[in-house]
């Protein structure tokens, strides 16, 4: 039975809580909690709950009376463990870890063996009867706290140790004799006391006070910060705390730590994953410090853990019901589940775990969609890597994150940094990576370290970034200060040099390799027949299938071209919800729009205007016949007519270097007047959109004509047309209203001389705030709505995209004012309410208007769910990106909508 916690207290029993409480207990002490109620061999401890973080962030101070609560909660672990924190006979020893709600890989690291003091560590040795096991894990705690707590710089932690290395020839301290780590432990303590002023704690409880509230302090972390950034989770959640009484899988070989998978996160297998570390902690594996053997050589070490793990990992899956990641520490022959977790995996394993367990009968289809995103469907369609063609393979690793990377060698984040800033695609090469290295993986497009496997932080934070990743490339010597890395067979690789990683297979390659279409998109394209393709692409296929079954949402396509179109219809678009015409007059056909505006009387207009008909009419009739069926919104001419035309700098210093030479340039001399007649200081909020239309005579009705035109063309061909006219730019009933009028003139003309009318609705882009605000007048004149979020954005901020992007947004986002640009998901606070207002004073006007958005927004995963919230019939999408939009159509159609459903 789950007791329910009340918001009064701030500490908590393993023994209380949920899986279901990770808003107040963090995921990892939710999942203690639930594990403990299982019955599972979880160590005893306590959670510091995410209020008392929350309340230490507003005030700088724990609250009133939490202090008194952790020591209740210590006296009472002390008691089940027969031991006192500090004891100098026998201490208790204890490990504090971050927890929230959602794993964050920049929070604090663990802390271990917290409660060892100089006087304690020999009741340790005393009890243990194991010298180097007590200094070793004092010297853990020492370094650990020091990093974390204290703030204390790596390099001069490692240089307190490193002397001993070269004395007794070792390179990790494990392998130190334990005289020499008890020496190493006095270099530390000199070191901690230099660098902060102050000895390190003998007090215990002052050890977890500090610790406590360095856990709470890393919430505010420039990594922590970045990282919710890039995966949009709230900054305002807080952290929890777990504090565990000790178990050590240093205690010899009968002793060791590990990770395991209930099925392979990289590829989705079935069966038991996972790396194993005999005579080692946690942080051990997890580094990469030691390279680990897999889980399945377990069985053969200690057949009586293993056979106990592999009955926790199924108990674990069966309860959670998907692939479960799980902690674990074996001290001399008894097993302790430290941790478990929904595991995150690769974007090919989350499809493919997805149906199996459908499959299995565990979860339903719906429960599937929700178990797989578009962002990782967009990866899926990613190009992978050809034949190699003569580019060296130089090393192999351990394919901890599949996919093809590209990119020049950067040896740290502040080098993938800058050379992600300068437009290059890089791969971080690391020895092994921490949460300092957090920065530099989200600038790559690749991670390559020489230690650790798939278990490693590179390969677990690479799978939740999605992104490549070769661990374990231990033939691969990385020399950090110089700046390069060596192979076992001498080939030198410089920072900049260029490098290929498959994380597929684990190769690494020195050059680039050429990449060929994903079998996702070839089975798009309609190039890979479904019996023939692998497990992947039928899993994507039948949640997609399932997908397009459940959403309430059109899916349409942003298509110009009749090839756009076939592509389109290839991926599934249910129609054209912009075709934008300004894209009909570039290339050849550019100087007749010069023509139309050096135009000097209404018959030469007329003339250019009819050349202009014939094209335009000849590019409907193609799309008309693509979408055979299918509707086909075509927005009229949208940019200004000054970007048809050349620069106005330009073309008045090509004029003036004429007169000046007395080499007259006639071009120059004859579009320069009308280059100045038309130009505006600010054309974005000028002459475009609907204004053309009633400005420039002749413009929307030579248009409109086309279309109508094409429409009685592919109609009499037995094809069924149902053409939508869009007006851009529309603020006002008025100017829609005036523009219509035209536009039904041409329309009942065009019917009357070819005996044959063709259905066609007229209809506003909504992208003026104005607009939104009024929709209830505009919709007597419109058919339907569709929302140009791109322009809408723009308006409602007042942001010139093409300006603040590269100028503005960097420090925005760094300083927290947005989590994401508001051009690559919407704004749903400002923009999202004005396009809320307009659905519903819209549906006021015209109950029977149809509402679309066809802006970028409208293939955003996260903008496609409030579109649907929304109440809007339709996205439309670029063609690439229309199968993400069905299959996130489709999950905003299953979600809960009281339930959070949040697969980080």
């Amino acid at each position: 039975m789950t007791t329910t916690l009340t918001s009064s207290r701030y500490v908590f029993d393993f023994a209380e809580g949920s899986m279901d409480q990770k808003d107040l207990l963090g995921g990892k002490g939710a999942n203690l909690a639930e594990m403990t109620r299982l019955g599972l061999p979880v160590p005893p401890g306590f959670t510091i709950g995410t209020t008392a973080c929350r309340a230490y962030l507003e005030t700088g101070d724990l609250p009133g009376g939490v202090a008194q609560e952790i020591t209740v909660h210590l006296r009472r672990l002390e008691e089940t463990m027969g031991r006192r924190l500090g004891d100098p006979a026998d201490p208790l020893l204890i490990s504090v870890r971050s927890g929230a709600k959602f794993s964050m890989p920049g929070m604090m690291e663990t802390i271990l063996d917290i409660g060892l003091t100089d006087e304690s560590v020999h009741g340790l040795v005393k009890h243990s009867s194991d010298k180097h096991f007590a200094w070793d894990s004092y010297r853990r705690l020492l370094q650990m706290y020091a990093r974390t707590v204290l703030d204390v710089p790596e390099e001069l932690l490692e240089a307190a140790v490193a002397t001993e290395y070269g004395e007794w020839g070792v390179g990790t301290p494990e392998e130190l004799p334990a005289d020499a780590i008890e020496r190493a432990c006095t270099a530390l303590k000199q070191t901690i006391a230099d660098h902060t002023g102050r000895p390190f704690p003998q007090d215990p409880a002052e050890q977890l006070d500090l610790a406590v509230r360095a856990v709470f302090r890393s919430w505010s972390t420039p990594r922590a910060q970045l990282y919710r950034r890039q995966e949009h989770i709230p900054d305002d959640l807080g952290t929890a705390v777990n504090v565990m009484a000790m178990v050590f899988g240093n205690r010899g070989p009968d002793s060791g730590t590990g990770v395991a998978f209930t099925r392979d996160p990289a590829s989705g297998a079935p069966g038991v994953y996972g790396d194993y570390l005999q005579d080692a902690q946690g942080e051990d594996v997890v580094a990469g410090v030691r390279n680990t053997v897999p889980l399945a050589q377990l069985a053969t070490i200690d057949p009586t853990s293993h056979a106990g793990l592999v009955s926790a990992m199924s108990a674990l899956e069966h309860h959670y019901r998907d692939l479960c990641d799980i902690e674990f520490t074996i001290e001399r022959g008894r097993l302790w589940i430290l941790q478990t977790r929904v595991g995150k995996r690769t974007a090919g394993a989350a499809f493919r775990i997805a149906v199996q367990l459908v499959d299995e009968a565990v979860i339903t289809l719906d429960e599937a969609l929700l178990r797989v995103t578009g962002a990782q469907l967009g990866q899926l369609m990613f190009p992978r890597f050809g034949e190699r063609h003569g580019v060296p393979e130089i090393a192999r690793g351990v394919a901890a994150s599949p996919g093809a990377a590209v990119g020049v060698a950067a040896f740290d984040s502040v080098a993938a940094k800058r050379y992600a800033a300068d437009g290059w695609k890089v791969v971080l090469v690391r020895r092994e990576t921490n949460p300092d290295d957090l920065p530099g993986m989200l600038a790559a497009v690749g991670i390559l370290t020489t230690r650790g496997g798939k278990t490693s932080h590179a390969a677990v934070v690479a799978r939740g970034l999605g992104k490549t990743c070769v661990c374990g490339v231990d033939s691969l010597t990385v020399d950090t200060e110089a700046r390069r890395a060596v192979t076992a067979g001498g080939i030198v690789i410089e920072e900049g040099d260029m490098l290929s990683l498959d994380g597929t297979v684990g190769v690494v390659c020195s050059g680039e390799v050429p990449v060929v279409a994903s079998p996702v998109v070839e089975y798009f394209e309609g190039l890979l027949d479904l019996s023939e393709a692998d497990d992947l692409v039928r899993a994507v296929d039948r949640l997609l299938r399932h997908a397009d079954s459940r959403r309430r949402l059109g899916v349409h396509a942003n298509a110009d071209m009749p090839a756009d179109a076939e592509r389109a219809r290839r991926f599934g678009a249910e129609g054209i919800g912009l075709c934008r015409t300004e894209h009909m007059f570039l290339g050849e056909r550019r100087t007749l729009v010069e023509r139309l505006v050096l135009a000097e009387g209404p018959i030469e207009q007329q003339a250019v205007l009819e050349e202009l008909l014939v094209l335009q009419r000849d590019d409907f009739a193609e799309i008309f016949r693509t979408m055979d069926g299918l509707p086909v919104t075509v927005r009229l001419i949208d940019p200004p007519l000054h970007e048809f035309l050349p620069d106005l700098t330009d073309l008045s210093t090509r004029a003036a270097v004429g007169r000046a030479t007395d080499a007259p340039d006639a071009d120059a001399e004859r579009l320069l007047p009308a280059v100045q007649r038309i130009h505006e200081s600010n054309p974005m909020l000028g002459l475009r959109g609907v204004r053309l239309g009633i400005v420039v005579p002749g413009l929307f009705a030579m248009q409109t004509r086309a279309i109508a035109e094409a429409a009685v063309i592919v109609a009499e061909e037995g094809k069924l047309v149902h053409p939508e006219i869009m007006v851009p730019l529309v603020a006002g009933e008025a100017e829609l209203r005036l523009v219509r009028q035209e536009i039904e003139g041409v329309l009942a003309a065009v019917a009357t001389r070819t005996g044959r009318a063709v259905a066609t609705r007229i209809g506003a882009m909504i992208e003026v705030p104005r607009a939104a605000l009024g929709a209830q007048r505009i919709a007597h004149s419109a058919d339907f709505f569709s929302f140009g979020t791109n322009d809408l954005t723009q308006l409602t901020w007042a942001f010139s995209r093409d300006d603040v992007e590269a100028s503005i947004f960097p420090r925005y986002l760094d300083a927290g004012i947005f989590a994401v640009s508001p051009f690559e998901s919407l704004d749903v606070e400002g923009v999202g309410r004005l396009v809320r207002i307009a659905v519903a004073e819209g549906r006021r006007g015209n109950p029977d208007l149809v509402i679309g958005v066809c802006g970028e927004h409208g293939g955003d995963p996260a903008s496609i769910a409030f579109f649907a919230d929304a109440g809007l019939d339709y996205v439309s999408c670029s063609p690439y990106r229309l199968p993400i939009a069905r299959l996130e159509a489709g999950r905003a159609a299953v979600a809960p909508t009281s339930t959070e459903n949040d697969t980080r």
